[in-house]
Parts: C-alpha cells; structure tokens; sequence
C-alpha cells in the first residue's frame, strides 16, 4: 500500500494500480478501511492511497468492452466482490460526510472523497458500471452514485455533470434493461433524499435538469392507448424486462408527484402522473404482470389523495400547504379521466387477485372462498369516491346538477366490489361496505367516509326530498353518513379516547370528516336516532335467529365464533351481521376492527361484522320505529345513563343482556332496547369526549384551537337533550 503513496501524481498511480496491487491486498485496504469507519476512527492509509486503492477497485469490466484478458471463473469472482466493497465503500464515505462524525474521520472522507471524483472522474467509472451484467454491481453503482450526488448539491448546490448526462442519455434512448433500472432508481433516490430534507431551492435544479428528459420517457413508455404501444417500433411492454422497469419508472413518478407539494418549480415533470393518468389505468388493464397494475393503482390513488411518498414519508413538511399553479386542473383532470374510464367499463377489466401473505400467493383450485387482495379493492374504491367528490366540487362551482352522473358512478363501484368480492356481495346493507373493506386501514377510512360525505351532502342538497326519503335513498346507496359513523364507534367500541386520538393526529383526515359530519348532525338528529335502530334491529333479528338455529342441531360453528358460552348472547346485539356462511365468520371478524384498541378479553365479545338490511324484511316502516326508541324505556336509559352503560364482563349491559334472551315472537323489546342502547353509547361517548377536549383546552395540552370543535359537540349534545327531553317528561308523569 505505501508504495502508492509519493507518486509524481494521482492518475499515475492509478493507471498502475492494478499491476502493483494484487486482489488480496486491495481487500484487506478496502476491509481495513470499513472497519475504520464503523468504529468512527480514521484508516491508517492516506486519502490519496485509499483513493487509488477504490479507484481499481471499481474500474471492473463492463459488458461490451474489449475482453482479451479475461479472467478465469473464480478470478472473476474476486473481481465481481473486490468491485462491490469499493463501491460499497464510496457509498459508506458519501454517507458519513453528511452525518454526525469525528472531525478527523468527516476530513478524511470528503478529502478521498474531492480525489476520487475531482481528480480520478471515478463518476465516469460508476455510471459505466450501470450496464454491468451482474446486477449486483449495478444496483450497487447506482446506490453509490446517488449519495455522492446527493453529498454534492447539498456541498456545492450544482447537479453532478457527468451522472446527469447519463441519464438523460438514457431515458431517451435506452430500452427496458439493467442500464435504464439504474437512472431510474438512481433519480429516484435522489429526489427522495431531497423530499425528506427539504431543500426546495436545490430541488429545484435538479428537476429543471431533468425536465424534457422524463417528459421524453413517460411519453415513450406510457402512451395512452394500448395500440399507440404496439404501432412503436419497439413494444417495450413485450420485454422480458419491462415489469421492473416500469415499476421504476412508477416510483419515480410518485417521487415526481411528492416535489410539487412542497416545490413549485412550474416544471412538467412534476405533473406527469396526472398528464398520463389515462396511460396509467390503461397500464392496470392490460399488463400482464400483477404487480405492475397494483403499483401503477396505488400510484393513482394517491395522487388523488395527495398522499404521493407516503411510504418514505416526507419529513415535517405539511402536503396542505400552497398548491402550484396547475393543481386544481390537474385534478380535475385526473377524475375526469378516471369517471371517463368508468363509463367506459374500464372497472370489468381490472383485474383482482387472491389476497398475498409472507409466502405470496396463494392459491387454491376449486376454492371461491379465498379473500380478494383488499389492497387492491380500496385503492379501486378510493380513487373512484375522490374522483366523485372532484367532480362534484367542480360541478357546485359551474352550478350543474351530477347527481345522477354520481349514482352511476356509485352502482358501477358496487357492481365491481360484488364482483371482487363474496363477502361484499353478500352484505345486504350497502353502508356497511366501509367498514368491511377499510376496516384495516384507518387512514383509507376516513378518506372514503369523507368523500360518501361530500356525495351524499350534495345529493341531499340538489335533490329537493325531504330528509327521510334522502337518507332512506342513502342507505339504499351505501351513503348514509349516519351509518358510517355509527359502525365506526362500533368497530372502537365506542371508546371516545380513541375518537380523541384520531383528533390530535395528523395520520388520517377524521378532523375534516369529524367537523364536516357534526355540522350535519345537528340539522338530521331525527335521521341519527334513525339509523342507529337500521344498523341495530337487523342484527338482533339475525343473532337470535343463530341461537335458535343453533339449539335445533344446526351448524354449530354459527355459535363457535362467539367464543364461550357465557359470552354466546353479548357478542351480537351491537355489531353489524350480513349473512354469511358461518365458516367464513371467525377470518371476517378477524379482520374488521380499525385497530385492536380493547385488551384481549374484551375484543372477542365487541367484533364487528356487516349490518344486515334484506329488502322486503317485517321490519315496521321507519316513522313507526320513530315512536318506539323515542318511548318510556328510551328515556329511562337515557335519564340513568350511568346504569345501562357499565361495563360487563361480556362488554355490555345487563338491560342489553337480558333483552338478548327474548324470542323472536317478542321483537319489539328487543329492538327498543338495542336501539337505545345503541344511541346511548354513542351520546355519551360523543359527550365524554367534549368533556375530554375541554379539559385538555383548559390546560393548554391540546395541539390546535379546538373551539369550533366543541362549539358543534355541544350544540350536537343539545339535540339529544331537546330530543328526548319531552320524553323524559312523559316517563315521569
């Protein structure tokens, strides 16, 4: 190694490198160094002969080149390790320069680090090994690449020249290959390095580099229809290749799509997603490979959602902050394309696979019962409701009447989920559908909760009916908002410090949607106290119906679910029940709950199931079922709340508990009971968590002004009040 050292220059050492320096020494300076590192100490070599030593590390054969001394197989093995842990290496220095370091080690870094690429053009070297064969050197290139370019915009605020016109070289001319896969993660990476720190003015630059370049490609390689693909000279889609290319190039529009949230740089680039969103519904119709049309689907509905980079996060920087110039265009013109496309049946053509474990995919012949990928289903669903609620804002601000654009819209949705799924097919109360298919994904809740709100608000506005026919039409729709949020304080157990949670987090949209339901809730109490006996009489009617069943010698797994015997009555009452096989209903129960807020001993009694509502049911019409929860047992539950709402072992109350034991023939008690017990939880749950809200205010321990908040749980607090209040005169009497 000292050999090196005292040479007339660098690049005469270098050139000689290789005849000098045998492999094995190059692996104990290059295996010595990186302990070094670990340690936070300083190498013993200096920086200009651990400079020399990287460089012919690096400098490996790169395919196409002039092989007349080719290795033999286990030289070449060497080589291929030896140029991986120089690469490796370069990457590591990069890295440590930017982190908090001894001073001596931050030193010896950057000064190899200013030789390597100053004095050697080791970049040169690196992007040539992009195109290597083995892709473990170029994946490695390009990881050690993009932390120098990194290391360098934020030292000196200019885009590396040579690693640029690589890949500009590249996406206009390259096809789907190790080379292209390379700039792209490349690019990729360095723009999500950027997103997280922040640096918008550096940002800047890097996309204005880049601009024309990815316009060239996404238009080449995402064109709008599937004929302008097979007209080119070259179907890229028909490469062995093209999957991990495209999924590539998928991640770097999503990283594309982040920039414009917090850099408004007024550059193409950054709009490309919305630009070729119809290429990219086309790409989840007709690509072969799954995973292509499952990434370029959560591409969209994030974009929709304005959640691009979700996965890596993007530091403290808000995505609410001022939008660039083309944003409200570009969304309408994403859920154009997207209602355009569902008009046009693109939804019979999407494509729903058998839900994914550690191990894959499974699959079973013959087996119909295998769950749906759910991943799938709500990125579907979600980018639909958004590109509803878009075209509903924009055509509020033209004053046009959609809402029967929208009810089409929603039917074509649910032909599609029945479609995908059996579990979905079979529940018979459309409201319950958020639950059942979001309920694992809390974030993707409230974002279809709030945008069924803005549908059903601007329907309830346009479509001149009184509020009973309007939320009757919205339960026949799935879009009662009363129901939605009823089956969430279900699936929460009506545990009002979960409610809390939702508020001061930032994860899920529940303040908007909160604020926005209350204001309806105070005008609709009556439509409230309603759907509070839909979402609970129906189960009453269908748990009793599986006792019975039971204790005639029917199936015995329609009980097992409940767990012990002791538990068999308490489980029922309140949770929402669709009627499916009773085989399928411990993986249904399992997987419906938000989270699993409530300790072990208390989950298995309050899981949430699917509401049933069968048409044609002996249920009495709904202003008869007004007169029964508004009567004497409901104001004597409500006048002694603290009674009917104790905790039980089994999790409910002993009144809910006993009325359970009726029969079928006294269904009236049953259904005032649960009715009430229904909108008493949900009272008091509302009303503790004013209480909570208040206390927290008055201690200066709340994130944000929350009194517009508390003005409306008051005045919702109110109508229960005025609602009952005659009630409870009467019952006194």
């Amino acid at each position: 190694m000292a050999g090196l050292h005292g040479r007339g220059t660098i690049m005469e050492h270098t050139g000689s490198c290789r005849e000098r320096l045998t492999t094995t020494e190059c692996f104990h300076g290059l295996t010595d160094a990186y302990r070094c590192f670990l340690t936070g100490s300083s190498p013993r070599q200096s920086a200009a002969d651990m400079a020399g030593v990287i460089f012919c590390g690096v400098c490996g054969p790169v395919p196409g080149e002039n092989r007349e001394r080719a290795p033999a197989e286990r030289c070449h093995e060497n080589v291929v390790e030896l140029t991986c842990i120089s690469v490796s290496l370069v990457e590591k220095m990069s890295c440590l320069v930017s982190q908090s370091q001894p001073p001596e080690v931050t030193v010896y870094c950057g000064e190899t680090l200013r030789l390597l690429f100053e004095h050697m053009d080791l970049m040169s070297q690196l992007v040539r090994q992009f195109q290597s064969e083995e892709h473990i050197i170029s994946h490695l290139a390009a990881k050690s690449v993009s932390s120098y370019v990194v290391y360098n915009l934020q030292k000196s605020g200019t885009v590396n020249l040579v690693w640029q016109q690589k890949c500009v070289q590249t996406f206009h001319s390259s096809p789907p290959g190790p080379e292209l896969d390379a700039c792209l993660w490349s690019l990729t990476e360095v723009l999500k390095r950027l997103l997280k720190a922040a640096h918008q003015e550096i940002l800047g630059k890097l996309l204005a580099a880049f601009d024309s370049s990815l316009c060239a490609l996404c238009s080449k390689f995402l064109p709008d229809k599937r004929e302008e693909v097979t007209q080119c000279p070259v179907d890229f889609t028909s490469s062995s290749h093209w999957g991990t290319t495209c999924c590539l190039l998928l991640d770097l529009l999503e990283a594309l799509t982040a920039s414009s949230l917090i850099c408004d740089a007024g550059l193409k680039s950054q709009r490309l997603t919305h630009i070729h969103s119809s290429a990219l519904l086309t790409t989840v119709r007709c690509s072969s490979e799954y995973f292509v049309k499952k990434r370029a689907m959560l591409l969209l509905k994030r974009a929709v959602l304005q959640k691009a980079g979700e996965d890596w996060a993007l530091g403290d920087v808000p995505s609410t902050g001022p939008k660039y110039e083309h944003f409200s265009s570009d969304m309408n013109t994403l859920a154009e394309t997207v209602l355009t496309a569902v008009v046009a049946n693109w939804l019979e053509t999407v494509q729903v696979e058998s839900a994914s474990f550690f191990g894959g995919t499974r699959y079973i012949p013959g087996d119909d019962g295998q769950k749906p990928d759910s991943v799938m289903l709500r990125a579907v669903s979600l980018l639909l409701l958004k590109s509803m609620e878009l075209h509903i804002q924009t055509a509020q601000i033209a004053e046009v009447d959609c809402a029967i654009e929208v009810n089409g819209y929603l039917q074509s949705l649910w032909g599609f989920l029945r479609r995908c799924s059996v579990q979905l097919k079979e529940a018979t109360h459309l409201c319950s559908w958020v639950s059942l298919l979001f309920g694992e994904q809390d974030d993707d809740m409230m974002e279809a909760a709030k945008a069924l709100l803005s549908i059903f608000l601007h329907h309830r506005r346009s479509s001149g009916l009184d509020d009973f026919t309007v939320v009757e039409a919205a339960c026949a729709s799935g879009c009662n908002p009363h129901c939605h949020f009823l089956l969430l304080l279900q699936s929460i157990s009506f545990n009002h410090s979960i409610l809390l949670d939702f508020l001061i987090s930032t994860e899920t949209c529940f303040l908007e949607y909160f604020v926005r339901y209350l204001k309806y809730l105070r005008a609709d109490w009556q439509g409230f106290t309603a759907a509070c006996e839909r979402v609970s009489v129906s189960h009453c009617h269908l748990s009793l119906l599986e006792t019975l069943t039971g204790s005639r010698g029917g199936d015995t797994s329609a009980l097992a679910y409940k767990g012990a015997p002791d538990r068999v009555e308490s489980s029922s009452c309140f949770q929402p029940t669709a009627v499916i096989p009773p085989g399928e209903r411990v993986g249904l129960v399992s997987g419906l709950r938000l989270v699993e807020y409530d300790s072990s001993d208390e989950s298995e009694s309050e899981s949430m199931e699917i509401s049933e509502d069968a048409p044609g049911a002996s249920a009495p019409p709904v202003f008869t079922r007004q007169k029964q929860y508004e009567s004497s047992d409901s104001a004597g539950l409500l006048s002694e709340p603290n009674s009917t709402l104790e905790r039980r072992p089994g999790g409910l109350s002993l009144a809910v508990s006993q009325s359970e034991q009726t029969s079928c023939t006294n269904m009236a008690p049953v259904s005032r009971q649960v009715t009430c017990e229904t909108l008493s939880r949900a009272v008091v749950c509302l009303s503790e968590l004013r209480q909570v809200v208040t206390r927290l205010q008055m201690k200066k321990l709340f994130p944000y002004n929350p009194s517009s908040l508390l003005k409306l749980l008051a005045q919702v607090d109110n109508c229960s009040q005025q609602a009952h209040q005659p009630h409870l005169s009467q019952f006194n009497k």
